[in-house]
């Protein structure tokens, strides 16, 4: 299984340096226009189920099977590479919203299964077929305050999406996906729990396991929970991804100068936009003609690596893109020494040369005034801080969920979150804590009693230190 994983890695780097590879699009929007009725959804395997299942269009791997597989047929007839599960939605997070929280992997499972005979089918010693595990953001964000009232709050755990994106990968994987795709992500603590699920998966059965990473940016070139794609490469960089980028958002020509951001990023760079942005009903007037040389653009400045399309797009726009993409070679990709970025919150950060604490945060923090410690920190900023250092060695009644509390304050201050966090603590559930709730990339400070090794604080992301 290692050789086998090893193997599509090393298969994907090479095509992707010899032309462009093209990634399928839509799967949502043409699961729309077939106008399918709730008996569908449902079919026989949930046809006595008490929930509505309308519009759930992962469960249609299990109740209507050929229409997901004939779309899959439809773009690989239209020339991709990369053809995508159908499995946007299937983790136990969104799927309990349809009263099905349980039925995760094995729709996961069944997606990966359709998308790998699929691409069996068409793959040739010439032109290889690959499945790729689609992992969607879910509607609940770790990162991003769901009362901002009360900033300490989150709508979900880490742990609760952790295990959700564990059952959604193990499906995919079992099912035959050869890599995984953590797509749309509009916060990074959510991209990063993904990150750690697949990192427990691969350290569990010893495999490598390749993933891409693609985010969904606003206008000015963040993602929603503030970040920069900089720093989000950075924050994603500790899972080696063999691509990251950008995907959704708005339509390609507005994507442009945004995908110029990550020219410096030593991975191939991934980008699949929207056919355009919806009209009022919701269509996407983009024809493939237009989207196709939107996306040339990407392609004529050497940007990219692998292109697609996301809302809206049809095998009729892979087409033309494909077509174009014929015309132009693959981003060259940089050595990894050209890339100075190691840390990140919101924004890139370098190491920082000594670090120092100010050990009044941990006495208000013990007090229960986090107000009165968010804002030291706040005033440490404004006096020109480049990072935040916390560590929390009281005794306190539960440390863990104060070490929570007070980052998750400290991160509604974009101020505050711009900057790496290095972290301490005396045991390291404290320590885990934090790290739970940090969007980019940080320090670990090692000096507890007792606690993890540095492969485990990789899996979070965070950089293992043992002299600061």
């Amino acid at each position: 299984m290692l050789h086998s994983a090893m193997i599509i890695r090393e298969q994907l780097r090479d095509l992707a340096s010899q032309r462009i590879l093209i990634l399928d699009g839509a799967m949502g929007s043409i699961l729309q226009r077939h106008a399918l009725t709730e008996a569908e959804f449902r079919g026989e395997r949930f046809a006595a189920h008490t929930s509505k299942l309308l519009g759930c269009n992962d469960v249609l791997c299990l109740s209507k099977p050929t229409l997901v597989s004939d779309i899959h047929e439809a773009y690989l007839k239209a020339g991709v590479d990369i053809i995508e599960t159908c499995s946007f939605n299937a983790n136990a997070v969104s799927l309990a919203g349809f009263g099905i929280a349980e039925c995760a992997y094995e729709i996961s499972f069944a997606a990966a299964s359709l998308a790998r005979k699929a691409a069996d089918a068409w793959s040739t010693p010439e032109k290889p077929r690959f499945v790729a595990g689609s992992m969607g953001p879910t509607a609940k964000c770790a990162g991003i305050p769901s009362d901002f009232t009360d900033p300490a709050q989150r709508a979900i755990t880490w742990d609760d999406l952790s295990a959700a994106y564990y059952d959604n990968a193990r499906g995919l994987l079992d099912g035959g996906a050869d890599l995984l795709l953590v797509e749309t992500v509009i916060d990074s603590v959510n991209a990063k729990a993904a990150l750690y699920a697949i990192g427990r998966l691969r350290d569990e059965r010893g495999i490598d396991i390749p993933v891409m990473v693609s985010a969904s940016i606003a206008h000015g070139g963040r993602i929603l929970s503030g970040q920069t794609l900089l720093a989000f490469y950075v924050a994603m960089s500790h899972a080696d991804p063999i691509a990251i980028g950008i995907n959704c958002s708005f339509g390609a020509t507005t994507m442009l100068p945004y995908l110029r951001q990550l020219a410096a990023v030593p991975c191939m760079v991934i980008a699949y936009p929207n056919a355009g942005m919806p009209n009022q009903t919701g269509d996407y007037d983009e024809t493939p003609a237009i989207m196709a040389e939107a996306v040339a653009g990407f392609m004529s400045e050497g940007l990219v690596n692998i292109v697609g399309g996301c809302c809206g797009s049809t095998p009729e726009h892979i087409a033309a893109i494909v077509e174009k993409a014929t015309y132009y070679r693959p981003r060259s990709l940089p050595k990894p020494s050209s890339v100075s970025l190691p840390l990140s919150g919101l924004e890139p950060c370098p190491f920082p040369e000594q670090v120092a604490y100010d050990n009044r945060v941990e006495t208000l923090v013990a007090a229960g005034d986090y107000d009165e410690a968010v804002e030291l920190l706040r005033s440490a900023v404004e006096n020109g801080a480049s990072y935040i250092a916390l560590r929390l060695d009281k005794e306190l009644p539960d440390a863990p969920l104060a070490m929570r509390t007070l980052v998750n304050m400290a991160l509604s201050y974009p101020d505050i979150a711009r900057l790496p966090f290095i972290i301490g603590g005396s045991c390291w559930s404290v320590v885990e804590a934090a790290l739970k709730c940090l969007p980019g990339r940080g320090l670990v400070d090692a000096r507890w009693p007792t606690g993890a090794d540095a492969a485990l604080i990789q899996r979070y992301g965070e950089v293992y230190m043992t002299n600061l």
